[in-house]
């Protein structure tokens, strides 16, 4: 079994190849693909991604990777990463996606209505500025295939880079995600 990992908006980071290390992951999949962009903050990751790619072309370059595999995976994506992973859960036509990870996927808010095809685990954060994450994870409870967990964490705490970042959060998570038999 294979791990891919989906980035956030900051794309490929020394410290992103670190968690690709410590999980074994076989394949990153950025917004960027594979393009090392240095931003120097969260507001130019999140401008910069928006107005150069998209959550429809992220979404497209990650049905790319998916659809050239011959064996099966396991998906874990981050913030606008784990979006791209809920919106491709509603189809899973060469059966090569076992599961999926998904930590702080805000976008999945504007796609309630997808039914996922394959497992997938929600970390949703403690709160959202710009939404009630117990109202989201109420209305996806009840979905086949679906699983969610609140943390006490906040959006980008798997992250370095942004300001919520949380070393007690990431380790913990890494150590999860590291003990689980794909």
């Amino acid at each position: 079994m294979s791990i891919i990992l989906v980035s956030d908006i900051f794309g490929v980071t020394p410290a992103f190849l670190a968690i690709a290390n410590k999980l074994g992951a076989s394949t990153i999949v950025d917004p960027y693909e594979g393009q090392v962009m240095g931003f120097q903050n969260e507001a130019d990751a999140y401008s910069y991604f928006i107005k150069n790619v998209g959550l429809d072309s992220y979404l497209a370059i990650l049905s790319k990777v998916v659809e050239s595999l011959e064996h099966q995976v396991t998906l874990i994506g981050f913030s606008v990463g784990a979006a791209a992973i809920w919106r491709l859960s509603q189809s899973n036509s060469n059966n090569t996606i076992k599961q999926a990870v998904c930590y702080y996927g805000a976008q999945i808010r504007n796609f309630t209505l997808i039914e996922p095809r394959f497992k997938i685990d929600l970390v949703f954060p403690a709160s959202e500025p710009h939404f009630d994450v117990m109202e989201l994870q109420n209305s996806l409870v009840s979905k086949d295939n679906v699983k969610i967990k609140q943390v006490k964490y906040l959006h980008g705490f798997m992250n370095c880079h942004s300001s919520n970042f949380s070393e007690n959060g990431y380790t913990e998570h890494i150590e999860l995600l590291s003990s689980t038999v794909w």
